[in-house]
């Protein structure tokens, strides 16, 4: 069914795993569809009482938007991609059912906002997280909400301007990482963990996550506003699409 992602139920525990190892699973319009479609299902399925969201391989939980596909956009297929972001975190913020991140490698850009949505985040020694998007020309706007909520407005600042990414010591001591594991009992432990949390009351855990998700509604619909908004203006200056062409090529190069 999906081409881009690929899901599995092991007991009550829904597994979502992102399947585009070979570009670090990097997402486009079309995984972020099957995303939006694969938390509908496991929402909607009562046998399901928790989620796990991970990536394909060890190198990557997600180096976040595919490039080759955001290098094209002009200022109005920027608006429809701030839209698709608005789809795909409103699912993962409506979901009555726990979500775990198990972390394997690189959390970047998009990808690590989507950690962030995540209730749990289980990773290992060789995680990096941060928000590197300035340094492909893109401006955040979504990323420097959701890191607020979490780490405050300095270290917000800190990640968004420098681009630079944190080891899995400094995500863990921030708060940002729950548990640190071994690599190879990540996805282990991620399940004990989902398996603890699927036993919990079900009414009282949709109610608890209905109002974590009231009480940051507003900062979220002031970034979806603040994006359409920016990323019109970064997209009609041309910036984006110089800077990711030469990210790309440098990234060639080094791989040449």
């Amino acid at each position: 069914m999906f081409k881009f992602i690929l899901t599995e139920v092991r007991g009550p525990v829904g597994i979502i795993t992102l399947n585009r190892p070979e570009i670090l699973n990097a997402w486009n319009a079309a995984m972020r569809d099957e995303l939006v479609v694969a938390f509908e299902q496991f929402e909607n399925q009562d046998g399901v009482r928790a989620i796990i969201l991970t990536g394909a391989g060890d190198r990557a939980f997600g180096a976040g938007q595919d490039l080759n596909e955001t290098k094209t956009f002009d200022a109005d297929r920027a608006e429809e991609w701030v839209a698709e972001w608005e789809r795909l975190y409103h699912r993962m913020r409506t979901l009555s059912k726990p979500l775990i991140i198990a972390l394997n490698g690189v959390a970047a850009g998009s990808a690590f906002q989507v950690a962030l949505l995540g209730d749990f985040r289980i990773g290992h020694a060789g995680v990096r997280m941060g928000q590197p998007e300035i340094n492909s020309g893109i401006a955040s706007t979504t990323g420097p909400w959701i890191m607020k909520e979490m780490i405050g407005l300095a270290r917000t600042m800190d990640l968004t301007l420098s681009g630079r990414l944190m080891d899995a010591e400094e995500s863990h001591r921030i708060g940002l990482i729950n548990r640190i594991v071994p690599q190879d009992r990540v996805m282990a432990e991620s399940l004990a963990l989902a398996e603890e949390l699927a036993a919990k009351p079900p009414v009282a855990m949709r109610l608890d996550k209905q109002r974590f998700r009231e009480m940051t509604e507003a900062g979220f619909r002031d970034a979806l506003a603040a994006g359409v908004r920016i990323q019109r203006e970064a997209y009609a200056s041309g910036e984006p699409a110089r800077m990711m062409e030469e990210f790309l090529a440098k990234r060639a190069a080094k791989r040449a």
